[in-house]
């Protein structure tokens, strides 16, 4: 697991997109695992950015989000396809047929994403964002891992954090179809980006606390090709 502490939240996710352009110009037919959520904008503007200046081509790029919610129209504007949408599909030439994000409310939804990533080759990347209880995509804390996607129950905690992007707590979803943790440990290379001093807990406890999926993220200290990118107060626990 490799380690980085940047001065802003921004440069931090900007590195983040500085290794999801690596990745494309190494690999132009790369597959990626995309999140969402308002930490990894920033490296969606870098790729943009790259993508207009000719640096990179999305033509055979494939790409799968994590997750998304239950219940939610795919063009409502809180939607993460919307999400995706507006901060990067419609500025690359991405093509339509290549992206996938999960939908649906079933088992046999998580199994069809499952198996669409399979037959993809795998995720050669994947990027995450981390909750303030140390969830990934949506695994919240439980008492074992799920390898698959699957329908997730949202806790309070990640309701509450997500309530900031609707009118009210009431109009949050209460269900999301997510990756879970199984996918994300297949993927080759993992990149997780943490911003803010509400996440430095979950950055502790993911990188020195014990592996427990009541810490979801802490099963990374396993991954063999795992990077955490962190601003100075996201890192604030991490002090020898």
């Amino acid at each position: 697991m490799e380690f980085h502490v940047y001065e802003t939240a921004k440069a931090a996710c900007e590195a983040a997109g500085m290794l999801l352009g690596a990745q494309i110009t190494r690999k132009g037919d790369s597959v990626l695992g995309l999140a969402t959520g308002s930490t990894p904008i920033p490296a969606y503007e870098t790729l943009v950015k790259w993508y207009n200046r000719g640096v990179i081509d999305f033509d055979r790029i494939v790409t799968f989000n994590l997750d998304e919610y239950v219940g939610i129209d795919h063009k409502n504007p809180l939607s993460y396809h919307a999400f995706m949408d507006e901060h990067l599909f419609s500025k690359v030439n991405v093509r339509p047929e290549n992206v996938h994000l999960p939908s649906g409310h079933s088992a046999a939804a998580g199994a069809a994403y499952d198996a669409a990533i399979r037959a993809a080759g795998g995720i050669d990347i994947q990027l995450l964002g981390i909750g303030r209880n140390g969830h990934i995509g949506f695994n919240e804390p439980d008492d074992k891992f799920t390898y698959g996607t699957h329908v997730v129950t949202l806790t309070e905690n990640t309701i509450q954090a997500n309530a900031r992007f609707f009118r009210s707590p009431d109009e949050v979803p209460r269900q999301a179809i997510s990756m879970g943790i199984g996918n994300i440990m297949a993927a080759k290379c993992v990149v997780l980006v943490a911003t803010g001093r509400d996440k430095a807990e979950a950055v502790y406890n993911t990188i020195r606390g014990p592996i427990t999926p009541r810490v979801p993220a802490s099963i990374l200290q396993l991954h063999p090709c795992c990077v955490i990118l962190t601003d100075t107060e996201a890192a604030s626990l991490m002090k020898d």
